[in-house]
């Protein structure tokens, strides 16, 4: 009992034995079966794929990177301070409206430049020059409205001077009511056309009739005899149908809206602005196989008081969430346009190169009321004292400013049909 008795463990020294015995096994019945694999599924060099990779230039292999389909729900959001503030100011580019460039107007409160519309889906990423550029290369896009379309337009084109200097190379009309730009480095053109209705109107003026004379059955001729030349249109009308009209189709005197005076019968305004809205949809199916048309939705004004009285839109910060919502004709404008568009694109859903798209832009710019030039319209309206009558817009947009996220959004909605021409069928 008192001699020790050693047991052999037989497992003791068992990861190694499995390292030097079973690990070189392996690698000989592998080595067998990858040659096998190889012999007869060799690795396709000349596959599409490959063949992409090794033609392809570096660009276009970073293009595919930014089409990605995003169904973002981009009318969600809240307004969030940012650092960055705005990608051009009143001075980099020389398309800004005078009226609308707020800083050279010197508008004290910078604040109203630091704010990004940040979507609760998703993100909205700051606008690529570079990337606009290359989606309309060789390209038409023309923007179509009132002065909120060229509000947009000016903006635009600021955002893309960053990259490459558009030529004006078309001017007519007064105020610079028709022109177009330009862009040598992509071949692309980008034109502005005065048509406040969309459909064909005769404006009222100081020496004749005090109201418009709309004709709801017929498109403007001004921007539609030019459709077959454009490939992307932007639609953006709305305020002008809140003056005193008279509506026609043909010679038939339809109503009027405020027509105090004359044998017509009130009908009121957004009946008609539908009306010509479905008009000029109908004519651009009608007349296109291939375009793309997006449709700015109405942009709200900020009115607090008198026009004339200094404080008429005072705000120099975004409503917070909830603190204001669409209602009245803000809601009702916005609806007409957004259920417009849906019937179109449902009348196009076997046309893909036909395509439609509404701009929902005007709950977001509802939350801006800090957003518009107020009296610094014109230059240094206080420079003197505050005098008893200043005329304020509380309508247009300062440049830069909230407006800019409005082609943030157009991008991305371009970005997208991209993508869907891409992705296989079938």
């Amino acid at each position: 009992m008192g001699a020790s008795t050693t047991t052999n463990n037989p497992f003791k020294d068992q990861p190694h034995y499995l390292t030097k015995k079973f690990l070189p096994f392996a690698l000989y019945c592998l080595l067998p079966l990858a040659l096998l694999r190889l012999y007869f599924y060799p690795i396709p060099l000349s596959s599409p794929h490959y063949s992409l990779i090794t033609t392809q230039n570096h660009q276009e292999l970073e293009e595919e990177s930014f089409y990605e389909i995003n169904e973002c729900d981009y009318t969600n959001g809240k307004w969030v301070r940012d650092k960055l503030g705005p990608l051009y100011n009143g001075t980099t580019c020389d398309t800004i409206k005078e009226g609308q460039n707020c800083i050279s107007h010197g508008r004290p409160d910078m604040g109203y430049l630091y704010w990004r519309w940040r979507p609760k889906q998703c993100s909205l990423p700051r606008f690529d020059s570079t990337t606009f550029l290359r989606l309309i290369k060789n390209k038409h896009l023309a923007f179509v409205g009132d002065s909120m379309a060229r509000n947009q337009l000016e903006s635009l084109l600021c955002l893309l001077s960053s990259v490459s200097s558009p030529t004006l190379v078309y001017r007519d009309g007064d105020d610079n009511k028709f022109r177009r730009w330009h862009f040598a480095s992509h071949n692309a053109n980008i034109s502005i056309y005065w048509s406040p209705f969309l459909v064909k109107g005769i404006e009222k003026s100081n020496t004749g009739f005090n109201h418009n004379k709309l004709y709801l059955d017929a498109v403007d001729n001004r921007w539609a005899l030019d459709m077959n030349k454009i490939d992307m249109l932007v639609l953006s009308v709305g305020h002008w149908f809140l003056h005193p009209a008279v509506y026609y189709e043909g010679d038939l005197v339809l109503g009027c809206h405020y027509c105090p005076g004359l044998n017509h019968t009130e009908i009121g305004f957004y009946d008609v602005f539908r009306k010509a809205l479905m008009t000029t949809l109908k004519a651009i199916i009608e007349k296109r196989k291939q375009i793309d048309v997006m449709v700015t939705s109405f942009s709200p004004s900020h009115f607090e008081g008198d026009w004339d009285k200094a404080g008429a839109c005072p705000k120099n910060r975004p409503f917070k969430e909830g603190e204001k919502a669409l209602e009245g004709m803000d809601k009702e404008m916005r609806k007409i346009e957004v259920e417009e568009v849906e019937v179109a694109k449902e009348k196009v859903t076997h046309s893909p190169n036909l395509r439609f798209e509404a701009l929902d832009v005007t709950g977001l710019s509802l939350m801006r009321p800090d957003g518009h030039p107020g009296p610094y319209m014109y230059p240094f309206p206080f420079a003197n004292g505050v005098p008893d009558r200043v005329q304020n817009d509380c309508v247009h947009w300062c440049l830069p400013g909230a407006i800019d996220t409005w082609n943030e959004i157009m991008l991305e909605v371009m970005k997208r049909w991209k993508a869907q021409l891409r992705r296989p069928t079938g």
